[in-house]
């Protein structure tokens, strides 16, 4: 196994910024002064962390939870010294930390008091008008490139998910492919499309004390099209994301499959800093764009190594969305970015923002973040777990965009994004850019008249991806005993003809029917006998893969503990395939 230090993922976590809350038993309570206090989530710059604990204590208040990950923790303070806390040297955020109230356990089965619960987020955003007015995504396919999705309760609704290609290092195996031992894949399905059997999938899911269903996505009519490209580890190379967009593209109105994708959610993205026009990355999300595909991308957390958004977000073309923390309100008035969420820089920042702080998504049992983030999980007897990031806003985006995209079939990626931010509501705080246009509000967007497409019609120098997959990498590189995975090379050490592709995903068949990508199978293949520079993988698990970049330093790997026994007798066929899905590495 790799060293703790070097393993690393394609960003799948470090844009998920998954947050170990403090539990509900934990809540408002008295500090040690005896006045009342608060539960907040304390960010220290680097190195300052034991001085910022020190100043808890000074204040009266009280250390409770290491989260290393956000270089912080989770304290009791006084409510009146939540404002001095704030303004000492060295923090560089102080968040409330909300109540957790699981939606199925009150006599009511109400959340209301959660804001981090979907219907919360719904009702923040104006989801809910949708909803009332009949709209939910119905026959609108979002695709999600990510760790697979898991068939937890909420999606594993006949037709609610439906499997493209494994991707990832896992597809090898029988028990693990398409299954998300990761567990960041099935916690975004299930903000943007999650639905429990009764919700009814065109119904109308209620808001109030006579709600009938346990949990619903933004969109929770819409169907999932999961493209897994990340194993237990989260581990991807850009080589992979790059062939999944080139499936999403390839079969977006595939007819056998009955596919209609008009979404696709990147909630990931590297550090790469090559301009966006030569980029790879960036080109194959703007060819999704130009195919009609409402291309939606986390636009990155602070401290990511660069001030620009993550990469493909820093492409002008798509809808890069920010985070916002509520502030202890459903009222959008008081909302700010959150403190983790990139501005990204003078040339490119976010196009809007969404609730992105302490968001509910169904919890995938055993999986990594499962087991390395027990605080996360919500209630006794936990189906939820709780995360934060620009991942879980792209999420709630992507549903939204669903819903319009049900209520206006016709409208085109450019009037999309045209319609949410032209409706967006403007945010107030210390970075006037953050919030791009300001926070999504559907509620507005319902009753707003499509942009014509001369007024939506985007200007930008368009990306020609001649720059290399390299440049996309930025800091992350596969590693096999010691080599690393680089230059214009995908996971098989195939060197790849960037022209040849470049023409190929311009006509939109770099991926053909019979699951080859440029001429290799990436379906069906054996991982065995493949090379980097005469290198060979040590076996057929890639047991000796790891990463180059130190961003997970201090992070506990345990292995891949997930079997996927936990999922026997699962059904993910949805009538159209035979077989487990890519059965022979062929679309039949």
């Amino acid at each position: 196994m790799a060293s703790i230090a070097s393993r690393s993922a394609l960003v799948l976590a470090l844009v998920a910024t998954l947050v170990a809350g403090v539990p509900a038993s934990a809540a408002l309570g008295a500090s040690p002064t005896g006045d009342a206090s608060v539960t907040v989530i304390v960010r220290a710059d680097k190195g300052s962390t034991r001085s910022t604990a020190a100043a808890v204590r000074r204040l009266g208040g009280s250390v409770r939870q290491q989260v290393a990950i956000l270089n912080g923790f989770v304290a009791a303070v006084p409510e009146r010294a939540v404002a001095q806390l704030r303004s000492v040297k060295g923090v560089r955020s102080v968040t409330r930390d909300m109540r957790v109230n699981l939606s199925s356990t009150g006599p009511d089965g109400t959340d209301a008091g959660n804001l981090g619960a979907l219907t919360s987020v719904a009702n923040m955003i104006g989801a809910d008008d949708f909803w009332r007015a009949g709209y939910t995504g119905a026959g609108v396919d979002v695709a999600l490139i990510d760790s697979g999705v898991a068939p937890v309760d909420g999606l594993n609704v006949a037709g609610k998910v439906f499997h493209g290609p494994d991707l990832s290092f896992e597809s090898q195996s029988p028990s693990l492919a398409h299954l998300d031992t990761y567990g960041h894949g099935t916690h975004m399905g299930s903000i943007l499309a999650g639905n429990d059997t009764g919700a009814g999938m065109p119904g109308k899911p209620a808001l109030d004390a006579n709600q009938t269903v346990d949990y619903v996505g933004i969109a929770p009519g819409a169907r999932l099209v999961s493209v897994k490209v990340a194993d237990a580890w989260g581990t991807t190379d850009v080589s992979q994301v790059i062939v999944a967009i080139d499936w999403v593209i390839a079969h977006r109105n595939d007819d056998k499959a009955a596919l209609n994708i008009r979404v696709l959610n990147l909630s990931f993205g590297t550090n790469g800093t090559q301009t966006y026009t030569l980029d790879p990355l960036a080109y194959a999300v703007e060819q999704a764009w130009k195919k009609g595909i409402f291309v939606v991308v986390s636009a990155g957390n602070e401290g990511y190594g660069t001030a620009k958004l993550n990469d493909p977000a820093y492409d002008p073309f798509i809808m890069a969305v920010g985070a916002t923390e509520p502030n202890g309100t459903v009222a959008i008035g008081d909302d700010t970015v959150a403190a983790f969420s990139s501005g990204g820089d003078a040339t490119r920042h976010p196009d809007l923002v969404a609730p992105g702080t302490s968001i509910l998504g169904l919890r995938d049992p055993g999986s990594y973040i499962d087991t390395q983030f027990p605080s996360a999980r919500v209630g006794d007897t936990p189906r939820l777990f709780r995360g934060s990031g620009t991942s879980q806003a792209t999420a709630v985006v992507s549903g939204a965009a669903a819903l319009v995209l049900q209520q206006r079939p016709n409208i085109k990626p450019d009037q999309l994004k045209k319609l949410l931010t032209s409706t967006a509501v403007g945010l107030s705080g210390p970075r006037p850019t953050a919030d791009g246009s300001g926070e999504i509000n559907l509620a507005a967007a319902l009753t707003t008249a499509t942009p014509s497409a001369s007024s939506s019609q985007q200007k930008y120098p368009k990306a020609l991806g001649l720059g290399s997959l390299e440049g996309s990498r930025g800091s992350f590189h596969l590693v096999d005993n010691g080599v690393q995975l680089t230059g214009n090379r995908d996971i098989f050490g195939k060197k790849i003809d960037l022209g040849d592709w470049l023409e190929a995903a311009a006509d939109g068949d770099a991926f053909d029917n019979n699951g080859r990508w440029l001429g290799t199978a990436w379906t069906g293949r054996s991982w065995t006998g493949n090379a980097w520079d005469g290198r060979s993988w040590t076996s057929g698990t890639w047991a000796g893969r790891s990463w180059t970049s130190d961003a997970w330093t201090g992070r506990s790997w345990t292995g891949r503990s997930w079997t996927g026994g936990e999922w026997t007798g699962r059904s993910w066929t949805t009538g159209e395939w035979t077989g487990n899905v890519w059965s022979g590495s062929i679309w039949e």
